[in-house]
């Protein structure tokens, strides 16, 4: 009778969206199990779960094979993921028989960990089928991600140690045509349902990719593996293997990107919609809405955070004035047009840039043992962004290593138009993207032990770059940033963050032109031109996600000095306190294979001893212990498993319009 109840309850509710429901159903009494058998009731349960964890991360990586290459898993080295519309549809099906057989394992009184792996997973299961309604497979491309950048990077992520590594290697360029050949029916799916990106946008990928078609096999990214063979590959072995690897880059790699590119250019762009913000689309207001939950955690309208960043800039800006009077000038304007003149603000040569990242993370380095109980095992190493990709990067990104160590973390530095990058927010950056931020928090993650592997590969924007923007701030006060240039950086990447809330909510839900984008960064940051250009872009091709950063990094500062010390930037957003032994609530978990500046593909990890880390609250323990409770609902406190596993039932019942 109660789970008829439960059903007649989410039946009524089904319009709402699905964290909304979440929130509305009753939670179930379990079954309550003989004293005497609790133990092995328990162990058995245990078990289970674990099994089911290894199930579904099984299940990923076989039909992800791209990014089991990424973690260093050679199993299916010459595969690629099927794009079809049929293999995304059986992908729901197979997740909904996962929340299903989830919700059927009774987590009473098993260990905190094992409850909170199940919420994890649970909601990551479920926000795939809340995702699915707006079909984002008929938007698979645009200048940041697609497969025409994917391909390319994959030779940089497979492991070569073998002549059977590269036989695999030349087995998947030959599945290349049938990847592009599905990408494209996806487009043109997209086309009929009139979800497009915008054309200025596609235009920037049709360039990427033209520039990609139009290489020498040999010069062509994918021929980087001939640079250097291992040594246990034969003289032979080696001839052999380049020659057909260089004939497959010449008749399935690059005719592929040739008929891409002119599918683009002719069937593609010209149908493309013209407003850059989501809301063009259909259900657009209800996807942005969803994506600013999925990104932030937070049950906020667009009008809020828009109001919110409003505030943040005022705020920084007095901030900085501060700092600009300090150094003589009258006015911000007229500073920020000095820095820009300012040649010595500016790098001499791409190899300068990437020195002055490599000093600043150098200058870190030795002093994390001070901050931190627990230091990743793997390397980091500072490189230059691929020329392929560049001109619409952002300035760094963090790309992540393997978790056996074999190959390092790099920090991507864009080195396209170095002439005009500013140098003084290289300072900030380096310490976002490297040490102490992304490298350290996404290594350590992927070095955890005693935890199910998807945890140890977790997705969750908010805490990854709350944690980057803390580490900025973390400089400051170990005492770096003394040159007043690169403190002023600083706050001008705070700035930045500031202006994300209010270019993001303007373009997306109140028709803001790309220019009125550019105008604001304009009127309120000193950042470089091609930096503003790049950035303006991301946002409109990324809705919601830079969202995430600023608000996330206060919940980080204000824990980090409460209760003993008063915040030094109490957070207009104000997030909810909570309780950290319960389980928090997160978005959408598996990583990408890389993380941009304002972009990261992993959650938070180990806590350190307070003893050893002034900075890292007890209350803010990394994802080996637990996750910070920044994650709540509008009442202040978790959305629990058991609210969770509500959802399953709907499904059960055959309730599936959702996907």
């Amino acid at each position: 009778m109660k789970n008829l109840c439960i059903v007649l309850l989410l039946c009524a509710s089904a319009a709402l969206p699905l964290h909304a429901q979440l929130r509305a159903a009753p939670a179930p009494t379990p079954a309550a199990v003989p004293a005497g058998d609790l133990a092995q009731d328990i162990a058995a349960r245990s078990r289970d779960l674990s099994r089911l964890f290894d199930e579904i991360w099984q299940d990923k990586l076989r039909h992800e094979p791209e990014y089991a290459t990424t973690l260093g898993d050679k199993r299916y080295d010459d595969q690629l993921t099927d794009f079809s519309p049929r293999a995304y549809n059986e992908s729901l099906a197979r997740g909904r028989t996962y929340i299903q057989r989830l919700s059927a394992i009774d987590t009473t009184g098993l260990q905190h960990q094992a409850q909170l792996s199940a919420e994890l997973m649970l909601r990551s299961l479920i926000e795939d089928q809340e995702a699915a309604r707006f079909k984002e497979w008929e938007m698979p491309v645009n200048q940041y991600e697609g497969l025409q950048l994917d391909l390319p990077q994959l030779a940089a992520h497979t492991s070569f140690d073998t002549a059977a590594d590269y036989d695999h290697y030349i087995a998947r360029l030959a599945k290349v045509p049938a990847a592009f050949s599905q990408i494209m029916t996806n487009l043109q799916s997209g086309l009929d349902d009139r979800r497009t990106p915008p054309q200025f946008l596609m235009q920037k990928a049709l360039a990427e990719t033209q520039s990609i078609a139009a290489q020498k096999p040999a010069d062509s990214p994918f021929a980087l593996p001939l640079k250097k063979f291992p040594a246990s590959v034969s003289p032979e072995d080696r001839k052999r293997i380049t020659d057909a690897v260089l004939d497959a880059i010449a008749t399935q790699v690059l005719p592929s990107y040739q008929r891409f590119a002119k599918f683009l250019a002719v069937a593609y762009i010209p149908n493309c919609r013209t407003d850059p913000g989501i809301s063009a689309l259909p259900d657009g207001a209800a996807y942005y809405a969803f994506r600013i939950r999925q990104s932030t955690t937070l049950d906020k309208s667009a009008a809020e955070i828009h109001q919110i960043g409003l505030g943040e800039v005022a705020r920084d800006q007095a901030e900085m004035l501060a700092i600009v009077h300090k150094l003589g000038s009258a006015d911000q304007q007229s500073f920020n047009a000095a820095l820009k003149a300012n040649p010595k603000l500016h790098p001499a040569s791409a190899d300068a840039l990437l020195a002055t990242y490599r000093s600043y993370i150098a200058q870190m380095q030795p002093r994390l043992p001070e901050l931190f109980g627990t230091l990743p095992k793997a390397k980091l190493e500072v490189v230059p962004m691929p020329d392929y990709m560049a001109p619409n990067q952002p300035q760094a990104f963090y790309d992540q290593g393997t978790p056996d160590g074999k190959r390092p973390g790099n920090v991507d530095v864009n080195t396209y138009h170095f002439a005009d990058r500013s140098l003084a927010d290289v300072e900030a950056v380096a310490y976002h993207e490297g040490i102490p931020g992304h490298h350290l928090q996404i290594s350590i993650q992927q070095e955890l032990t005693g935890l199910p592997a998807f945890r140890q590969q977790s997705y969750y924007t908010a805490y990854t770059e709350g944690w980057a923007l803390y580490s900025e701030r973390l400089g400051k006060e170990i005492g770096f940033y003394q040159d007043p240039y690169s403190d002023y950086g600083r706050l001008e990447a705070d700035m930045w963050r500031a202006i994300r809330l209010v270019v993001d909510t303007g373009v997306h839900s109140q028709h803001w032109t790309r220019q009125q984008m550019v105008d604001y960064f304009h009127q309120y940051s000193s950042l470089d031109e091609t930096n503003i250009q790049s950035e303006v872009d991301r946002y409109i091709a990324w809705p919601a996600q830079a969202l995430a950063t600023r608000w996330a990094s206060s919940r980080f500062w204000n824990s980090a000095t409460a209760p003993s010390q008063p915040s030094a930037r109490a957070s207009t957003f104000a997030p909810s306190t909570t309780s950290s032994s319960t389980p928090a609530r997160c978005p959408s978990m598996f990583s990408k294979p890389r993380s941009t500046h304002g972009f990261s593909p992993n959650s938070p990890h180990r806590s350190q001893s307070p003893s050893r880390a002034p900075h890292a609250s007890p209350s803010l323990q990394w994802a080996g212990l637990s996750v910070p409770h920044i994650f709540s609902g509008d009442n202040g406190g978790s959305v629990g498993l058991q609210r969770l596993l509500e959802i399953s039932v709907l499904l059960k019942h055959g309730f599936t319009s959702l996907s």
